[in-house]
């Protein structure tokens, strides 16, 4: 692939997946104006708003029942008709500095070899959250169709079909992460759930003395040495849901181990 810098070349199809994101999808949809040429929304059938605001924004909009993370968007990204795919989550948005620099970007040309990178800011509660790990928390998030899928269970990756340079973008993509509590203890459980399976099916062991120092490790690693301290209240609950998470993960992964499936 060589660098291009044809108008045409240059246009970005923004790929959002979504399944009951009312709460969400305008905000990441006003965000997006003005940089994307093309809107492409996948929804796995939402039963609340969601349809009738991205139709209201004028986006295109198509339905497609839930195949997975990996295999949704891989979906949603071959319905893209312009070369560079910007994949957002709905609970995502453009802030004013990224939009600018990808303004700037398709001004300049993209390289079809390169792939751009962007700071996640996570939100919790309402509260930036700018420790505990989760800043700077950089994704790769446009890139020429051509050039990757996603693949993976769980916290998809993107694959690369040929050697690709990684370029960081300025601005930060906003990621109003959870609402409450109980939404994030409820997301905790099902992310571990789904990493421990793929864990087990992937040959993972872990001793029973690992499932117990692990999750300490991770407050430790998280809170401290992470600064999570300095995120206050929110920095030491998020600190703490994450060594849960991590206990959960490697205890179903020892159960998993020792179940008569596995030991036979």
């Amino acid at each position: 692939m060589h660098s291009e810098s044809n108008t045409d070349m240059e246009k970005i199809s923004a790929v959002i997946i979504t399944q009951d994101e009312e709460r969400n999808i305008g905000r990441c949809l006003e965000s997006l104006h003005g940089v994307a040429d093309e809107v492409v929304v996948v929804d796995s059938g939402s039963k609340d708003g969601t349809e009738a605001i991205c139709c209201a924004a004028g986006v295109r909009f198509v339905h497609h029942d839930w195949a997975g993370y990996s295999e949704q968007k891989n979906y949603a990204n071959s319905l893209a008709t312009h070369p560079w795919v910007l994949s957002l989550d709905a609970d995502e948005a453009l802030s004013p500095e990224l939009r600018d620099s990808l303004l700037r970007l398709k001004e300049q040309g993209m390289d079809s070899a390169t792939v751009y990178s962007v700071n996640r800011l996570n939100n919790y509660c309402g509260q930036w959250i700018r420790h505990c790990g989760w800043y700077p928390d950089a994704r790769v998030r446009l890139w020429h169709k051509d050039v990757a899928v996603w693949d993976g269970l769980v916290h998809e990756e993107l694959r690369y079909n040929m050697p690709v340079k990684v370029a960081k973008l300025k601005g930060d993509l906003l990621h109003y992460s959870f609402y409450s509590f109980e939404d994030y203890a409820r997301r905790q459980v099902h992310y571990a759930a789904l990493a421990a399976s793929k864990a087990h099916a992937a040959g993972k062991k872990v001793s029973a003395l690992g499932v117990w120092l692990r999750p300490g490790w991770t407050f430790f690693r998280n809170y401290v040495l992470k600064g999570g301290f300095l995120d206050g209240h929110a920095g030491y609950v998020i600190c703490r849901m994450s060594a849960f998470y991590t206990f959960m993960k490697y205890a179903q992964l020892r159960e998993s181990n020792h179940s008569p499936a596995s030991v036979r």
